[in-house]
This record gives C-alpha cells, structure tokens and sequence, in this order.
C-alpha cells in the first residue's frame, strides 16, 4: 500500500532503538525524510546511517534529552515545522506505590506526559495553517488497564491520554490528527529490562522470566519493533486522516477488554 506521504518530513523521538526506531525505519520506507534523536550519539548516528543506507531518505540526527527544555529546542529548531510527530520517551522504573516520593511523580510526568505536550504545542500550529498533519504518541497499555508495578508510568501516561482526547477533536477540522499507540510486551531493551526484574524478584533464569510473561499474551510472544512501525507508519499516512483521537492496543491481546 502507498502510504501517500513521500516526501514528508517526520520528527521520530528516542529513535535509536526499540520502538522508536520501528516507527523512524518505517516511515523512512514510506519515503519520508526523517529527523531523528536519542541520547546517546553513537547509537543514533549508527541507527541514521542505516535508515540512510536503506532507504535513501534525507534523515538528520540530534542527539538529546527530549525530556529537557534545552533538548527540546535544539531537536525542534533542526526539525523546523514537521508535517509528522512521533513522541517517544523512556517509561520510568517500576516499583510499588510506596517506593515513589513527590519528585519521582514529576520526573515522570516531565517525561512521559509534559514532553510530548510540549512537542505537540510546539509543531501543532503549523500542521493546523498547512491544513495537514500527523501525531502519534506512544504510549502504553497500561492506560487501558493499570500495571501495578509501573504506577509511575500508569499516572503519566493516563494524564497524555486526557490531554489528546480533547485537543485531537480541536484540530481535526485542520486536517491534522493525533492518535496514541499502546504497545504491550514488546522485544526491546524495555521488556529485557523488566525481566531482568522478575529474575531478581523470583530467582529464576531469564528464560523462565520471559516465558511467564509470554504466557500471558494470547498471542504467545513479544510483539516485534517493525510491526509496531507499520502501525505507527499506517496511523501517518493520508489513509487515516478520519481516526481521531483514538488510543490503539498493540499488546498481542494481552489487554483483557471488551471494548
């Protein structure tokens, strides 16, 4: 399928690896010119070479904390007026509810809430006069259905998710949309992360620890990177300009719900 937005300039945040990247290596095969960002410079250059070498689309790489305002500045002005968002950002640890003081609250809404706020106010507006544009934001599952050990992100996250519901029906009408994507389990430095959690709380092998967790996604594995990009790549492209402020489960069905 054409996508319909060659040529389009796409700003994908945290896009050195993971989820990120899936989406940044997607658009980049819809032929989209890409500005992409991580923390880490040499990650991010490897990752921008390879899309380079791939695709052959124009792709610049800013490496930044996205969560700060300093990095924020200097990734949107190399980005200018972006016609795609991608907003990305690590979650916070888990941990229970009583682990977590008034300061782990606002690293985490900092984030996982506030930045991609951010970002949306920033590029929002000249989506709106162009009268055509695109936001996606990864999210997670756990706004659909809390995880107890990720409180942190369950608060963050949820808070996102309000804030779209009630700007993407103000835009629309300018042709942009804004959609969240919810990844569960998917196989990334994320999900190796957990299970190393579970290893250490349990005592048992990696192995073990990741057939739990497969255990409890009816489609039996971790979702992949490049299939959670096709989506996001989808939600980008001219064929969903009518999906609207929609939160949409990549989790293999791990999600228990009806609607």
């Amino acid at each position: 399928m054409d996508l319909g937005i060659r040529g389009k300039r796409a700003l994908v945040c945290a896009s050195s690896k993971g989820l990120g990247r899936g989406c940044a290596e997607a658009l980049a095969a819809a032929g989209c010119d890409l500005v992409v960002n991580g923390r880490g410079a040499e990650a991010l250059e490897r990752t921008a070479e390879a899309i380079r070498a791939a695709h052959g689309v124009r792709v610049d790489a800013v490496a930044c904390d996205v969560t700060t305002e300093a990095g924020r500045a200097e990734l949107l002005t190399a980005a200018g007026e972006p016609d795609i968002l991608v907003t990305n950002a690590g979650g916070p640890p888990p941990g229970m509810w009583s682990d977590w003081s008034r300061d782990d609250f606002i690293a985490a809404l900092d984030a996982n809430m506030l930045t991609p706020i951010a970002l949306m106010q920033a590029c929002l507006p000249a989506m709106q006069r162009r009268g055509w544009g695109r936001v996606v934001n990864i999210t997670s599952q756990s706004v659909k259905a809390p995880i107890p050990v990720l409180g942190l992100s369950n608060a963050a996250r949820t808070g996102l998710t309000g804030f779209v519901a009630g700007t993407a029906r103000q835009v629309a009408a300018d042709g942009v949309t804004i959609n969240n994507l919810l990844p569960g389990i998917h196989d990334t430095d994320r999900a190796t992360s957990l299970d190393e959690g579970v290893v250490k709380a349990q005592g048992v092998t990696m192995d073990e620890a990741r057939a739990q967790r497969e255990a409890t996604i009816p489609a039996r594995r971790y979702g992949t990177a490049a299939e959670f990009g096709a989506a996001c790549a989808f939600l980008a492209s001219v064929h969903a300009g009518f999906i609207v402020g929609q939160n949409i489960l990549l989790d293999g069905g791990a999600t228990n719900a009806t609607i």
